[in-house]
Parts: structure tokens; sequence; C-alpha cells
């Protein structure tokens, strides 16, 4: 797969059963019925402009610029997409974790740009945070820090609290990044 910025990375890895189960639903024309199911949820879970943009890439659209409304989550899905329907090798492997060493700098980036009023940052991230609220567990507990983060909470043991290691090491390399940003 070619290399994505880390950000991208993420969301690619992170979104991976997804796309990965768009390109071989809509590929496989005795799969329609099931393809349309996969559209069908993300729809109702708040994807319709990614749904509308999916439908367009399938439809034969290649440019996401004509494609109104996606945000940088849902384009850089689309761009996956697009890229597995040409090459099917380009597909992220779904069964592989996400890497939480790679959220740290894109989140300390987009806390410190929604903390700066940056309103695209906040939409992202705040979507971000829903979605990991919705999976649970360690995910949701990250998510529960998020908008302290944003508001300037710094302090470990209050960010930290209740947290597993994995989910403090990510919070710890977030403070960590945000730390060098602020110094520059």
């Amino acid at each position: 797969m070619a290399r994505l910025p880390d950000r991208d990375q993420q969301i690619v890895a992170a979104h991976a059963p997804f796309i990965c189960k768009v390109v071989e639903t809509c590929r496989n024309e005795a799969l329609r019925p099931e393809y349309e199911a996969v559209l069908k949820t993300a729809e109702e879970n708040g994807w319709g402009r990614l749904v509308a943009a999916i439908r367009g890439i399938v439809a034969g659209q290649r440019d996401l610029d004509a494609i109104p409304g996606l945000d940088q989550e849902d384009r850089v899905i689309a761009e996956a997409i697009m890229r597995g329907l040409q090459n099917p090798a380009t597909l992220p492997d779904p069964r592989a974790k996400p890497d939480p060493s790679l959220a740290a700098p894109g989140l300390a980036a987009m806390i410190l740009a929604a903390g700066r009023g940056d309103v695209q940052a906040l939409t992202l991230i705040s979507n971000m945070a829903e979605q990991m609220s919705r999976a649970g567990g360690p995910m949701a507990r990250l998510a529960a820090v998020i908008r302290p983060l944003i508001n300037g909470e710094r302090e470990p043991e209050v960010l930290c609290k209740g947290v597993d290691p994995k989910t403090e090491a990510v919070i710890l390399g977030i403070l960590e990044e945000l730390k060098k940003a602020e110094l520059h």
C-alpha cells in the first residue's frame, strides 16, 4: 500500500473492515444485496455523505471534489475504496489493529487546532470521539479525555485516571506531542 500520512493511515486502519467489505461486495454482483446492506447501515450511522461518495465512486465518479460535504475522514475512506476498486492490492488488512503510536501525533494536532478555534478540526475530532465512544471500553475512555484536552487539561494523573496501560500510553503520547507543539 502506498505510504499515507500518519493520520490518513490511522483512519484507513481504523476503517479497514468497512473499506474491504465495500470493495468486496460491490465488485461481485452476487453480493449486491450485502453491499446495499453495508451502505444502508453506514447511512443509518451518520455516514450519509460518505455513502453518497461511495455510490458515486462505484458509478465511475473519480473526482471527490465534485462530491460536496466530505470531511477529511470521509475523504480518506472514499479514496481508500477508490484505490481498492482500481487495485485490490492497495486494500488495508481488515484484521490488522490500528497502531496506537500513530494516533498520538494526529490526535494531538487536531486537539491543538480545535483548542485554537479551528472549526474543521473540532468537527473531525468530535466525530472521531463519537465513534470511539460507541466502540466502548478503552476507546470510550480515550474519547472521554478529548474534550478536557481541547479545553487545555494537561495533567496526566487527571487524564489517565482509570484507563488501561495501552490507553494511558496513547494519552501520554498525545500529551508529549501537545507539549512539543505548544513549545513551538
